[in-house]
């Protein structure tokens, strides 16, 4: 299932690697693509997307749940 997810905050390669991680620990085969320049993340996983929005939050960053 893809999930999109509008991350605001992120301007950096510390900031994508701090995503990335937090998505992959929730789900290791998780497949996400980051757009650092729009914020975008798409995650294709079966995890509930709410999952990844509090574990990006929890790293600091504004989330909001594209539709």
């Amino acid at each position: 299932m893809r999930h999109l997810i509008q991350v605001t905050g992120m301007t950096c390669g510390h900031c994508l690697n701090a995503v990335t991680k937090a998505i992959e620990v929730l789900d290791p085969a998780a497949q996400a693509v980051i757009d650092l320049g729009t914020g975008k993340v798409t995650i294709d996983s079966l995890l509930d997307p709410a999952r990844f929005e509090e574990a990006i939050r929890a790293e600091g960053y504004v989330v909001n749940r594209i539709p």
